[in-house]
């Protein structure tokens, strides 16, 4: 299984969103080096959920991959914000995966401790102006992770 840590505003799609639904389809990337780790995911595979874009960010809950390999509806809709004149469904540029909320931590992992307990090489998401919103989580860091969330909760 590999770990990930994926990215959201939640005034557009937080935890609290995922918890009520259930799971979701997570749709609407458009950086292509995201979209590549997306279409890595495998079945079983599990996201760190990051709010971002509010104070403090960091990591609230935990995710599972359900589904891979979904072409993203929404390059599709041309009313839609992500709508993608350049794809066709014959030739989708974008993919989505379907994830299953898990759980929410108690508390909060914030950027700023993450910034203390992790470097840039090991935790891609401490690196100053790193905009991807989706990142590979290696092994030791997501249990180093996982063991700082159980102190937090």
């Amino acid at each position: 299984m590999a770990h990930w840590l994926m990215k959201s505003e939640p005034d557009v799609y937080g935890i609290d969103h995922l918890a009520q639904e259930g799971s979701t389809l997570w749709d609407g990337i458009r950086n292509y080096q995201a979209r590549n780790f997306m279409r890595s995911m495998a079945v079983g595979d599990q996201a760190f959920f990051y709010h971002s874009n509010t104070k403090p960010p960091g990591i609230i809950g935990l995710m599972e991959v359900i589904e891979t390999g979904i072409t993203d509806p929404s390059q599709f809709e041309r009313t839609s914000p992500y709508f993608d004149p350049s794809s066709s469904p014959e030739a989708p540029r974008w993919d989505c995966v379907r994830l299953r909320y898990l759980r929410r931590f108690k508390c909060l992992l914030s950027l700023d401790a993450l910034r203390e307990n992790f470097s840039t090489e090991e935790l891609t998401v401490v690196r100053r102006g790193n905009r991807l919103s989706i990142l590979p989580v290696p092994a030791a860091t997501a249990q180093r992770l996982f063991d700082l969330l159980e102190l937090e909760n």
